[in-house]
């Protein structure tokens, strides 16, 4: 990596622990600003939180084509000056109207962030250092997450209005200060990977659909955002409670304890990964999490006593956490690396995509299921975490060598994306 590139993935960092501190600093008291402080209900409460879902997945599509045809940076300032006029007229809006179309601006410019800086990570990179990049991108986005709801939960009064429009000004400080910082950096050109074919910035959504490989890698992020991060909130917390009996304070601990785990083993587990065929480790990760469902059946469906049921829960949380840190410096380079030169935005939109499709279908599936029909919700998504396994294996089969196992290409003059047009199969 260039001294200029280091410099440049410094900022997108800084940018990246930004973007989640602002989001975790107002999201957690979204409801309760809007169903109680503002008085406007719990309909409108759930609309509001159905917009950002809305918002993202109406955006996305567009975000792709604007970050191959304008570069990422100016769309990055855009969706963080979108998200800054979403967020502090957010928390000047009374009338439910205002509060839905906030929200949709908030929405839509944190959505488009997203990408937006995942295609930056990709042009101060290399194979090389591209796995290291997305680790730290993905531990400052949980540190940034964490540090924003604790502050953010010292700030609000829910007796007072006044609380929540600074906390929702001070979001909209932050994503302008972060606006800011972009606007310095200085994108560096990647180098190219050798014999890569030359392809045309112009691709269309036909062009990545024809991508076997990354058909097959969208199919298996739907499926890996179904089963963890879309029940996180919704299913597993719904079926703590009724099933297993779990405290509003354990399942604190729970989440804490995934935060932790990723916080502390995401770079021990970035030396174990490097090193591993790609399909192989994603695999790894649906057996792990089958676990964590076998040990959440136990939680609610065993006979141990109280103790034991939430030491089995709080474990499943951590077990989750343990495959996330394992995912970060695997799937996002492996989007990276199956995209053709110029088209990582259009990949990393397209990926985005399928994770907002997951994280809004994850929780109206599994909230009720988990709620009502413990045992068929755990047998479900223990049969989800399996075909996880089987879904990265059959990935493994559609990727060169390089692709599955990025050190083969550091002897190279590596780039972003180019996948061969007759794809090598990866050795057994």
């Amino acid at each position: 990596m260039t001294r200029a590139m280091g410099a440049a993935m410094r900022r997108i960092h800084v940018g990246n622990a930004l973007s989640a501190f602002g989001l975790g600093f107002t999201v957690p008291y979204l409801y309760v600003y809007v169903a109680q402080v503002r008085g406007l209900g719990a309909m409108t409460a759930g609309l509001v939180l159905a917009v950002f879902a809305v918002a993202a997945l109406i955006v996305l599509p567009f975000a792709g084509r604007a970050i191959v045809r304008r570069g990422p940076r100016p769309v990055l300032l855009a969706a963080l000056v979108t998200a800054a006029v979403g967020a502090l007229s957010l928390g000047l809006a009374s009338s439910s109207t205002a509060v839905l179309l906030s929200a949709a601006a908030l929405g839509a410019g944190q959505a488009v962030m997203q990408p937006a800086l995942a295609t930056m990570i990709v042009d101060c990179s290399t194979a090389d250092t591209r796995s290291r990049a997305f680790a730290m991108q993905f531990f400052l986005q949980n540190l940034g997450l964490g540090v924003g709801g604790l502050i953010g939960g010292h700030l609000v009064d829910s007796t007072r209005v006044d609380s929540f429009t600074l906390l929702f000004s001070i979001e909209a400080a932050v994503f302008l200060l972060l606006a800011v910082v972009m606007a310095t950096v200085r994108m560096p050109h990647s180098p190219r990977m050798e014999g890569a074919p030359a392809q045309s910035a112009k691709g269309s959504w036909k062009q990545l659909l024809g991508n076997r490989a990354m058909v097959q890698l969208s199919v298996l992020g739907f499926v890996l955002f179904f089963a963890c991060y879309g029940q996180f909130e919704s299913g597993l917390s719904a079926y703590g409670v009724e099933a297993a009996g779990i405290s509003t304070s354990a399942l604190g601990t729970a989440l804490a304890a995934n935060t932790l785990m990723i916080v502390v083993a995401q770079f021990a587990v970035l030396r174990f990964v490097e090193r591993r065929r790609r399909s192989r480790v994603i695999a790894a990760v649906g057996l792990i999490w089958a676990v964590a469902w076998v040990m959440a059946g136990y939680a609610g469906l065993g006979h141990g006593s109280r103790e034991m049921a939430t030491a089995a829960f709080v474990s499943t949380y951590a077990l989750f956490g343990l495959g996330e840190a394992m995912l970060s410096p695997t799937v996002a380079p492996l989007v990276a690396d199956l995209a053709p030169t110029g088209m990582a935005g259009q990949y990393n939109s397209a990926f985005a995509l399928v994770k907002q499709l997951a994280l809004a279908v994850g929780p109206a599936v599994g909230g009720p299921l988990g709620a009502s029909l413990p045992a068929p919700y755990i047998v479900t998504f223990l049969l989800f975490s399996l075909g996880i396994t089987f879904l990265a294996l059959r990935l493994g089969r559609q990727l060169t060598a390089v692709q599955d196992q990025p050190w083969r290409g550091r002897s190279r003059v590596v780039a972003r994306g180019g996948a061969a047009a007759e794809p090598v199969v990866a050795e057994a």
